[in-house]
């Protein structure tokens, strides 16, 4: 999708901005799912993930597509005395070093992306997180109804597949994707851990 159907999204509020971190991410961390280190929060929106995590220790880097989303997180963090490091980047074109993080954590990215973007996003991911570094990602399951639109629904088996080359996965558990346009709170997901091989 061109950036200016996101920059729209960003003038109002993106189903996807709920005004707090996704609860499946804290429970990462609660569990110690997530261990401490630098983290990269990629598609991080208006940063209330990466927020979450720099107040709990991590060194957090957080880009976005999306300039007006990046600007937000910016204030969002300066407000709070945190130091993030947002920028606006390319999801399919990381800017930074090979093995830099220790953790890639992603909210509602992967399931917009085609079969054959999904690949090369992947294999951005595993270029930049260090050997046995994690990766972290919530996204629609396919038990979620379609007939509000919305992403692609993924099934477990096509993140398997597309993870295979280069991570191993720890788990798939069935979860919840916050928004604030389900009447439940959030809709049918997956949240993934795997390692990069």
């Amino acid at each position: 999708m061109a950036t200016n159907f996101w920059e729209e999204e960003y003038n109002k509020t993106p189903p996807w901005e709920v005004g707090h971190p996704q609860s499946a991410f804290v429970e990462l961390f609660s569990s110690n799912e997530l261990v401490l280190g630098k983290v990269l929060d990629i598609g991080c929106g208006t940063g209330e993930n990466a927020i979450f995590l720099a107040q709990n220790g991590f060194s957090v880097v957080g880009i976005d597509l999306v300039p007006s989303a990046i600007e937000k997180a910016k204030q969002k963090a300066k407000g709070l005395g945190l130091e993030i490091d947002f920028s606006v980047g390319d999801a399919l074109h990381l800017r930074f070093h090979p093995d830099e993080f220790d953790s890639v954590i992603d909210s509602g990215l992967f399931h917009i992306f085609d079969d054959k973007r999904r690949l090369a996003y992947i294999d951005q991911i595993a270029k930049v997180l260090r050997p046995e570094g994690g990766y972290f990602m919530l996204c629609f399951s396919e038990k979620e109804p379609t007939d509000w639109g919305g992403p692609r629904r993924v099934s477990k088996e096509e993140i398997e597949e597309v993870l295979a080359p280069n991570f191993e996965v720890n788990f798939i558990h069935d979860s919840i994707l916050e928004s604030n346009i389900h009447e439940a709170g959030g809709g049918l997901a997956y949240i993934s851990s795997a390692r990069r091989k």
